[in-house]
């Protein structure tokens, strides 16, 4: 009934507990999650947990935040994604909150992941923060509208959403959405069409309410669906059946 478009269950406080996890999953109906790649060097973690179990997927890419790492090249990237469990590439795009200074470097590697995304045809899965007007000029230069793909964790606001749906994007939901400082937020997860919505813990950050200030992950993605639905007037099992379709709309390699 609903599925985690983007969590890190490889990370350390949820790789040393994966048996309460899948556990947590199936009492909340979480039928599936996508595992999402931040470094080259760790990807074949995710790999073989996608291999392992058939409702995980993963992503290949290298987080915007991570300067000393292995940089990637079109061609790396297209190579990892050829594998049937990997459906996205990401996670990619530009964060100017958390580094400063010449961020030229930033800029290009999202531009790497964006050609490596059209050239393997896979989905993008794009995280920008303080950096909307760069993010959303960059995808347009580079036409990632032709690989698609979503705004993950979506903070920005309604016109950035509808610059994003624009050019093909879905955006998705985090925990943030039931924060009590996130009126705003709530009010584009009103407002944008139901064809375009995901949902995500991004786990195991950002634990979601009645769970905040806990170690969030994937089985706690329906609390941001009560939300959704609280706020669009529908139900928290229509939000899940939706957002659901729409992932492996998305995520065409996927199988339901």
């Amino acid at each position: 009934m609903y599925i985690d478009s983007h969590c890190h269950i490889n990370f350390p406080d949820l790789a040393d507990k994966l048996p309460e996890v899948f556990d947590l999953m199936a009492a909340n109906q979480v039928s599936h999650a996508l595992c999402i790649s931040v470094e080259l060097e760790k990807f074949p973690d995710i790999r073989a947990l996608a291999e392992a179990h058939a409702n995980i997927y993963a992503s290949v890419g290298v987080h915007p935040d991570h300067e000393d790492c292995t940089e990637p090249t079109v061609d790396e990237l297209v190579a990892l994604a050829d594998h049937p469990k990997v459906v996205a590439i990401g996670e990619t795009g530009l964060d100017y909150f958390r580094l400063t200074g010449d961020l030229e470097w930033q800029r290009e590697r999202f531009r790497t992941h964006i050609r490596a995304a059209r050239a393997c045809n896979k989905p993008l899965v794009i995280h920008t923060r303080a950096a909307a007007e760069d993010t959303l000029r960059i995808m347009r230069e580079e036409q990632a509208g032709e690989a698609g793909g979503v705004m993950h964790c979506f903070t920005e606001s309604m016109s950035v959403a509808e610059a994003a749906i624009g050019q093909g994007f879905y955006i998705s939901f985090s925990g943030i959405v039931t924060f009590k400082n996130a009126r705003d937020l709530r009010e584009v997860a009103a407002a944008i069409p139901l064809d375009r919505l995901l949902i995500e813990t991004d786990s195991p950050y950002l634990a979601p309410v009645p769970h905040r200030g806990q170690t969030n992950q994937p089985g706690y993605v329906k609390h941001v669906a009560e939300e959704i639905a609280r706020v669009r007037g529908m139900t928290a099992e229509a939000v899940g059946e939706a957002s659901s379709r729409n992932f492996f709309r998305l995520f065409a390699a996927a199988q339901p």
